[in-house]
């Protein structure tokens, strides 16, 4: 029998003739393999149409789609930060389009398709899960992670830290970065000597910002931020996260400053620093 957690009514949407999947009124959150089969087999008849008949599809590249990818990608992350649990469902499935979308284009080029793009991450997981599915034995998640990265040199890799996308961020780059070579051993052992390092980089941009040299100080509080994300790491927080969670806190903060000034008939850049702070210091207790 099928378990119901919820139900969610959406609006109907047109579709051609042709097509047998017409929108469902309700989603079960609690579905069988064959269910979640069936709803996967949809979507790609769904793509198949849509590449055939909307302008909008036939037109787009891997090229064309990239950024529009990236932008969802950003969006699940905004929506997991906020712990949105009816928008996080809602962007896996714009995410999931594009994966969709894209094994569409190379079924179209007899590159590449969804079979094969699911084919390859199956045999994947399975090659890097010898524990698994093979005889190796583990005793932690620390590891596992080093057995991952092993397994990828014994692939081909060059280096371990080949995976890492020269796109990322700075901040989401230099944790990824970390991780990795931490997974080959190469780390501190403890959270105190990370901020030990940590200290011994802040009076190294001490020495460059009393000199003056701008090209150093660039470079000495680059080095800052990088031991400031390892330190993040052995204290089992993922600094993009605590970082846009700080983002948040201060936009919301400074929100309530711009209302209140408003309504007391005042303007920011005309107002001293401490009447600022007696609405900062509100936001704070709300």
């Amino acid at each position: 029998m099928r378990v119901r957690f919820r139900e969610s009514v959406i609006k109907p949407t047109i579709h051609t003739d042709k097509s047998k999947f017409l929108l469902s009124q309700k989603y079960q959150f609690m579905t069988t393999r064959q269910e979640k089969l069936e709803a996967l087999d949809r979507l790609l008849t769904i793509m198949d149409e849509l590449r055939e008949g909307c302008p909008w599809d036939r037109k787009q590249t891997l090229q064309s789609l990239r950024h529009l990818t990236i932008e969802e990608v950003y969006e699940l992350g905004d929506a997991i930060l906020d712990d949105d649990r009816e928008e996080i469902p809602k962007e896996l499935g714009d995410l999931l389009l594009h994966i969709v979308f894209y094994s569409k284009i190379g079924s179209e080029t007899g590159e590449f398709d969804i079979a094969s793009v699911a084919h390859g991450i199956c045999d994947k997981l399975v090659s890097r899960h010898p524990h698994i599915y093979g005889d190796v034995k583990v005793e932690n998640e620390a590891e596992v992670k080093a057995n991952w990265e092993a397994l990828k040199l014994k692939e081909g890799k060059k280096s371990v830290l080949e995976g890492v996308p020269n796109s990322l961020p700075a901040l989401v780059k230099s944790a990824r970065i970390q991780e990795k070579v931490a997974g080959v051993g190469f780390d501190w052992e403890r959270p105190e000597q990370v901020k030990e390092k940590l200290q011994e980089e802040l009076a190294e941009l001490e020495v460059e910002v009393l000199a003056g040299d701008k090209d150093k100080i660039e470079a000495e509080l680059g080095d800052v931020l990088f031991s400031l994300v390892n330190y993040a790491k052995h204290l089992g927080v993922n600094p993009e996260n605590a970082l846009e969670r700080t983002n948040k806190k201060f936009i919301k903060r400074f929100s309530y400053l711009e209302k209140k000034a408003g309504e007391a008939g005042k303007q920011l850049h005309d107002m001293s620093l401490d009447e600022m702070d007696v609405y900062w210091n509100e936001a704070k207790e709300l």
